[in-house]
């Protein structure tokens, strides 16, 4: 599985909803899992971004699809980062000669 952090924000849509907020994540939590995939750890934050989300999916495409699909009911936007464990880091390190 590979890991991603998603860096949320509500649109204006998803200001006016608000109150609907906490089932569009129990959605967003089943829908992840439909994709083969699982939202790990949810935060509500303060500053650049409204939330944070850490998730792992199989791949890149199925993440992507899952962003994607979210995306498109209007209510938050993402900015989303490929995330390396350590192992990796250290793999990616050791090439690099």
């Amino acid at each position: 599985m590979q890991t991603f952090i998603s860096l949320a924000s509500w649109t204006d849509l998803g200001i006016r909803e608000i109150k609907n907020s906490p089932q569009r994540l129990d959605s967003a939590k089943s829908l992840a899992k439909q994709f083969g995939g699982e939202l790990l750890h949810f935060y509500m934050t303060m500053g650049d971004c409204d939330m944070v989300v850490i998730s792992e999916f199989p791949d890149d495409d199925v993440a992507a699809k899952f962003l994607l699909h979210l995306a498109k009911g209007g209510a938050v936007k993402f900015k989303t980062l490929k995330a390396f464990p350590e192992a990796a880091y250290r793999d990616i390190m050791r090439s690099l000669g």
